[in-house]
């Protein structure tokens, strides 16, 4: 093969973005580049062709610096860097890649880094690192040794903490002004975080312990430097960066520093698909890349799409084209259809679930194997209906992007307040009830357990039981919501809201992301409420369920079939030939916990594009007329009549296929407009006021 064959697979822009900068047999690194790939396009296709390119021209492959977002991508990009080189240096391919030894995370490359100029930044070269639950325990011991785990208000918990700091430290943002944007119930405690913090910073230094941020920070420090920051610079010609719209302002400082004039500087991304602002990543990296170099950086846009038809990248195009400030790309693909995208309207969520088993059925029926479709969600808890349909209809699935819901802690949690008073025997259910009390531990909840398994009247029994000595009023009031709950006052499903009112207090003492949870505690309410009685409720989704559900819960061998259920942040970079998307109504998405400022409905706007661009040949966006909404009041009805997202704007909907579900059909209620209608109520009110 000729030196320049490999190359012929490539699309024109694609081969621009390969060669931008590389001389035949000559390694000086060109100007800065800036390859806007959009969804689908061969991203990193075109990026394991350059740095192949790079290396067949004579790039040490030991001064080649390539970042990735996980261990995983950077290998599958070594991998395939080898097979592009093989066809041109044959076995020589395998010594030269080899070497290619600065492929990693900026995490892993961070710390090699550091170790090597540990002695240059007063660092002991022998330190460990913690992972994210070791961090959090160690930030615990500081917490406690503050007094803050006994203050009159409750202090935020150590996750919670962790989170804040880790925050501050990667959108290189003051506290104060973290604790306004993303945590304003902790605004109060500003001045105790910093302490909390520097006494953390001080426990880490002292026991010769860097966390993961630290990796970041430690590097962005050793770079502030300008004699550090040019002698690791000069270690490497090319520094290439893969999804460039999702690094931080600290990665971006890092980068900046390692080559500030840019030459041999290459960073891969798609604004459009810039999602994980709740990560601290920042669109402006890549939207401001171009103009912190002079020259500015070179554009390379790669919009040719391999992935879907043409009229699916017709409706993406036009969501994403109302977007405030982006780089301009208009996906094309030579893969024509004739059928929309549909939007189809249902009457609520129960329908929409079953609108989607129907459709996935036929559509296996039809030879698209449940693999190759996915239902996608704004948030883990909107796919609670779909969960119980599946598992109803006995069709496997597998959830990304959060537990199953039956699984996560907190429905347990519920379920197991149900049980527990459905059968106060139930020795598992009320052990998991009585650690949920502070000051309740083994040796006082097995004593209360023994206490009423003796009884012949196991509620009497717990209501006159010794109180535990630290239980408080907290056990008083477990023992009110048992007591009432068996007595069956409130009927069914009313008493779930009862239940989940006992519960949110520890639902906020235990979880940091207690909005969100609570929102899936009235996701239980609303599935109940299509139940007759506590104990079908409980017979069908607990006794039935749990082998279907325990069996899936895990990604299932690869040989199984199994639809994907996954979030649309986890679903990213992939894709399928049939997918679904959920709840596309405002309130949803965008999400209402999301429309604070313009810059986070942008983003809401680019989620919706990420859904969309996910689909190969069939796309079906579901708007549910009745949305179950998860931030009225408690007692009030929470179904409200939902409005289409605002991203489809009526100007779009001729991109799009609309139709409704279930399609009315001969004897339905359907009628023609000169039909009478059967019973004319109107009239009956009228003349029920006539004397």
């Amino acid at each position: 093969m000729s030196a320049a064959a490999y190359l012929d697979t490539l699309n024109i822009q694609q081969r621009q973005a390969v060669e931008h900068g590389v001389l035949e047999n000559d390694c000086t690194p060109g100007s800065p580049l800036l390859v806007i790939a959009g969804a689908g396009s061969g991203k990193t296709n075109t990026l394991a062709h350059r740095v192949a390119h790079l290396i067949v021209n004579g790039t040490d492959p030991r001064r080649i610096l390539m970042m990735t977002f996980s261990r995983r991508a950077a290998a599958e990009m070594t991998r395939r860097v080898e097979r592009i080189a093989r066809k041109v240096m044959g076995d020589n391919a395998g010594v030269m890649t080899d070497a290619l030894s600065w492929a990693g995370t900026f995490h892993g490359i961070g710390a090699r880094l550091l170790r090597d100029y540990a002695d240059q930044i007063g660092l002991d070269p022998a330190f460990t690192i913690h992972d994210r639950e070791d961090s959090a325990d160690l930030l615990n011991l500081a917490r406690h040794e503050l007094g803050f785990s006994k203050t009159e208000s409750r202090f935020p918990t150590k996750n919670t903490c962790l989170t804040i700091y880790s925050r501050c430290v990667n959108a290189e943002s003051e506290i104060e002004q973290v604790l306004g944007k993303s945590f304003p119930w902790c605004s109060g405690w500003a001045v105790e975080l910093k302490q909390l913090f520097a006494a953390y910073v001080a426990a880490k230094q002292r026991q010769n312990i860097l966390d993961y941020d630290d990796l970041l920070l430690y590097w962005a420090q050793t770079v502030g430097d300008p004699v550090l920051a040019e002698d690791i610079g000069s270690r490497f010609d090319h520094v290439l960066v893969d999804e460039y719209q999702d690094t931080n302002r600290l990665q971006s400082s890092i980068l900046l520093a390692l080559k500030p004039g840019g030459r041999g500087l290459t960073v891969v991304g798609d604004d459009a698909q810039s999602i994980y602002s709740f990560r601290a990543a920042t669109v402006r990296n890549i939207l401001d890349f171009p103009s912190q170099f002079s020259p500015p950086a070179t554009i390379v846009t790669l919009d040719r799409n391999y992935r879907s038809t043409q009229t699916i990248l017709s409706a993406a195009n036009g969501v994403i084209e109302l977007e405030s400030e982006r780089f301009t790309k208009n996906l094309w693909t030579e893969r024509t259809s004739s059928a929309k995208p549909q939007l189809v309207s249902v009457r609520d969520e129960a329908d929409q679930a079953r609108f989607i088993v129907e459709r996935v059925l036929e559509n296996r029926e039809s030879g698209t194997v449940l693999k190759q479709q996915a239902v996608l969600f704004r948030t883990s808890h909107h796919s609670g209906p779909l969960e119980i349909e599946l598992t109803r209809r006995n069709i496997p699935f597998v959830k990304f992007g959060g537990l199953k819901f039956l699984d996560a802690a907190h429905i347990k949690d519920m379920l197991a307040l149900l049980r527990f008073v459905e059968n106060p025997r139930d020795r598992v259910a009320g052990f998991r009830l009585l650690h949920l009390i502070p000051g309740v531990g083994p040796t006082s909840a097995q004593r209360v357990l023994d206490h009423m398994s003796n009884a012949a009247d196991p509620i009497s029994a717990l209501a006159n039981a010794p109180a535990p000595p630290r239980g408080g009023d907290e056990w008083l009031s477990f023992v009110e919501i048992v007591t009432d709950l068996r007595s069956g006052r409130a009927g069914w499903p009313a008493e779930l809201e009862r239940a989940r009112l006992w519960y949110e207090p520890h639902l906020d003492r235990i979880h940091e992301d207690a909005n969100t949870r609570r929102a899936d505690l009235v996701q239980l309410e609303q599935i109940a409420g299509g139940y007759p009685s506590r104990e079908r409720f409980l017979t069908e989704l607990t006794l039935d369920p749990p082998d279907a559900t325990s069996d899936q819960a895990g990604v299932p061998l690869l040989d199984d079939d199994y639809l994907i259920l996954s979030t649309i942040h986890s679903a990213k970079g992939q894709e399928w030939k049939s997918v679904f998307v959920l709840n596309v109504v405002d309130g949803c998405m965008p999400s209402d916990l999301g429309v604070g400022t313009s810059a986070e409905i942008e983003e809401e706007r680019r989620l919706l594009y990420v859904a969309m661009t996910r689909a190969k040949d069939v796309l079906h966006l579901i708007v549910p007329q009745r949305f179950f909404t998860h931030g009225q009041n408690a007692r009030g009805d929470r179904h409200v009549y939902a409005s289409r997202t605002r991203f489809i704007p009526d100007r779009l909907l001729g991109l799009f296929e609309r139709t409704t579900w279930p399609i009315a059909v001969a004897g339905s209620a359907a009628r023609s407009s000169n039909q009478s209608p059967r019973i004319d109520v109107g009239a009956r009110m009228r003349g029920m006021w006539r004397s």
